[in-house]
């Protein structure tokens, strides 16, 4: 079962914000009153270390004291609202479960997912309240899939609203400019060989991506409706994409994967920081 963490978030962050706000407004007041009136019958309560001093923190502890809901919502509020903030507006961590996006990134890397280059979004109901730019080709992009709204995924945009895409014997097209592949290396992988390489899309910078030599081509040929995208892991034979289940709506987009900053594969290893850096 996955744990809607940001739910969970925005729950804690204003139920203590409101247990904080309600007892500044209802019940403060009244403890202060009674410390004031606790202090006016126990002179000599100011200073350290006198009977008097340890009689008033005593009367004070059983009748005035902040209730331990209260401490906890007031201590915690402020840092669990700037999580939200940073995580919900600004960069969230993400860590890679799968080898869809080899060679790009591992199973185990932790990226940094820019949460505004795509449009401000509300927590939770992902509404977009403010319009800052626009997926493009060959961006790293974590979604939701189509008909599957709990689980991230990460995958390349290859093509944009308006883009045919089509595929043939491992080859890309977009819009009938055939996308440019470089092979750099043939790899053994077990029993069976990848073929890693390199391709530009038009209008990027380039990007590593491997073929399965065991598998044929899952061709296809698409035009990318208006509103959506066209996904491909950069693992072309041992990927889960769109040509799976369906081009990704803008609903459905969570941000652009920027930062590798750290990879731990397993819990009982040591983390490394030797592939952080700038996701191509």
């Amino acid at each position: 079962m996955n744990i809607d963490f940001p739910l969970i978030l925005v729950i804690i962050v204003f139920g203590s914000g409101a247990v904080w706000l309600l007892d500044s407004l209802l019940l403060a007041r009244s403890r202060a009153e009674r410390r004031s009136q606790l202090a006016s019958q126990y002179p000599g309560h100011d200073k350290e270390g006198s009977q008097a001093a340890l009689a008033f923190a005593e009367a004070c502890q059983r009748e005035a004291a902040e209730p331990a809901v209260v401490e906890y919502a007031r201590s915690f509020f402020p840092v669990l609202a700037v999580v939200l903030v940073l995580r919900s507006f600004l960069y969230e961590p993400f860590q890679i479960p799968s080898s869809s996006m080899v060679p790009t990134l591992e199973v185990g890397d932790y990226i940094l997912v820019d949460k505004f280059s795509y449009g401000l979004r509300l927590p939770v109901t992902r509404t977009k309240i403010l319009d800052v730019g626009e997926p493009e080709r060959g961006d790293v992009m974590v979604f939701f899939p189509p008909h599957q709204n709990d689980t991230y995924y990460i995958k390349r945009v290859i093509g944009v609203p308006g883009d045919r895409v089509v595929y043939r014997n491992k080859q890309l097209t977009v819009n009938g400019q055939p996308v440019r592949q470089e092979w750099l290396a043939e790899l053994p992988s077990g029993r069976y060989t990848v073929k890693m390489g390199r391709e530009e899309l038009p209008g990027s910078d380039g990007h590593l991506m491997q073929t399965d030599n065991r598998r044929g081509p899952r061709n296809f040929s698409i035009v990318v409706k208006p509103g959506h995208y066209f996904m491909m892991g950069d693992n072309r034979d041992n990927s889960s994409d769109s040509r799976v289940w369906g081009q990704v709506p803008e609903r459905d987009i969570v941000g652009k994967a920027v930062a590798i900053w750290m990879h731990w594969e397993e819990y009982l290893s040591v983390p490394s920081f030797s592939r952080a850096g700038a996701i191509d």
